[in-house]
């Protein structure tokens, strides 16, 4: 942007990188400050600065990208065309807070702490003494973040609606009422079976961006009629809380008008004639955040230590047309990964750990017959914020364990593989 507003030429990159990068620094002061001149960054592009605008300077280069980093010291403005952000880029804090403190003189004033206190607040003022809220209570960190500190905002003014889609992992629906009905004491707790509605929309439905726009805009209108039935007991119900965070923006180009979409996030795919005003305490936050935010909001380890769910829940996990038999392979098997991980005391080392649906059937032999059954893909990866993600390098004895014991208890699943794809240039669910 910078290059392009001050007069420089941006063209397609030949050679686009994407991932685990080495960059050489060549002016190794300014961002570069105290830093080595062989760096390990992560980059993801497929753009290149062609020329730079008079005044500017290359500050760093790789093997395919001649200016990887460029600067202006008398503007003070600077540029890199990898991530200094993400945990993948060894030394990217240090980059940031070179720019930080020793060019923007910036102060360093934000604790989880003082958010908190200003989140509450900004809730109060926004919502009002009197109004009341809707939260979709999914049960995963950012929903339950979100709920506790609703809820310690406005009280018994937040609803807390549960719906089962259908698409849940096994027992969860069970293990969500009975953590906030009865460990948390949510008493506007309400429980909505909408299963059959959502897989007889979804019936057929292969292409995921129409999945996910199905379950959105359904999930949308069960709140909405079940918000027209709780008015005529609590008629101050004007807003419709979320659990988005950062990550889901950036992925619905929600950030930036000319961002890349990358897939739309059930959450975002409101209806034009929504009636509820929408609040999203949590939109500028990552996930470690939010659940250093959970552990001092008071949420019990095993929900903030918990694997993101995506929105959508198996739709997106389950390849193509969806159907009750397909969910239900994918909740055994997907059930006997998370057993075996947490056996091996490595689930909370691993940012998400899955399985995946696959409808591809393949040629086994079980003791003496023939079997031509279904595929399941095995997907863990290490992540700080999930911006980017290495696949998990799992003991190869636990893989076994693992793929022994659904194809052995399983039924429907004769093959099971491990992907070891990493993000980019993959992304870390399947849909």
């Amino acid at each position: 942007l910078i290059i392009h507003q001050l007069g420089g030429k941006i063209e397609p990159h030949k050679h686009k990188e994407y991932g685990k990068t080495e960059l050489k620094i060549i002016k190794p002061n300014g961002i570069f400050r105290d830093l080595e001149i062989n760096q390990i960054v992560w980059m993801s592009h497929g753009d290149q600065v062609k020329d730079m605008p008079e005044g500017f300077e290359i500050l760093a280069e790789t093997k395919t990208t001649p200016i990887a980093a460029y600067g202006n010291d008398k503007l003070l403005m600077y540029g890199v065309q990898f991530h200094p952000e993400v945990v993948h880029t060894l030394h990217g804090n240090e980059i940031l807070n070179n720019f930080i403190e020793n060019i923007a003189k910036a102060k360093k004033e934000w604790e989880l702490k003082n958010w908190i206190e200003q989140a509450i607040e900004k809730i109060r003022k926004t919502i009002g003494p009197e109004n009341g809220v809707i939260l979709g209570l999914s049960g995963v960190v950012d929903s339950s973040v979100t709920a506790v500190l609703l809820h310690r905002a406005i009280g018994d003014r937040l609803h807390s609606i549960f719906v089962n889609n259908g698409l849940l992992r096994k027992d969860e629906e069970y293990e969500v009422q009975k953590t906030f009905r009865e460990k948390l004491g949510f008493k506007n707790f309400h429980y909505v079976d909408a299963e059959q509605l959502f897989l007889d929309r979804l019936k057929n439905i292969e292409d995921p961006e129409q999945k996910r726009k199905i379950i959105g805009h359904t999930f949308i209108e069960i709140f909405e009629n079940k918000t027209i039935e709780l008015e005529k007991e609590y008629p101050n119900i004007k807003f419709l809380a979320q659990g988005t965070i950062y990550p889901d923006r950036v992925e619905t180009a929600a950030t930036s008008k000319s961002a890349a979409k990358i897939k739309s996030h059930h959450n975002l795919t409101l209806p034009e004639n929504m009636k509820l005003k929408i609040i999203e305490p949590l939109k500028d936050l990552y996930k470690d955040e939010v659940r250093k935010i959970g552990l001092r909001l008071g949420l019990p380890k095993e929900i903030v230590n918990r694997h993101p769910f995506p929105g959508p829940g198996l739709a997106v996990r389950v390849l193509g047309a969806i159907d009750k038999e397909k969910l239900n392979i994918l909740r055994e098997a997907d059930a006997i990964l998370i057993e075996e991980i947490k056996k091996a005391g490595i689930y909370e080392s691993l940012w998400q750990a899955f399985c995946v649906f696959i409808p591809v059937k393949t040629v086994g032999i079980m003791g003496d017959y023939r079997t031509y059954e279904y595929l399941c893909a095995i997907r863990a990866v290490e992540s700080l914020d999930a911006m980017t993600a290495n696949f998990s390098k799992l003991d190869w004895n636990l893989l076994e364990k693992i793929s022994t014991r659904i194809i052995n208890e399983v039924k429907g699943i004769n093959r099971v593989v491990y992907d070891i794809s990493n993000k980019p240039p993959s992304t870390i669910e399947y849909e």
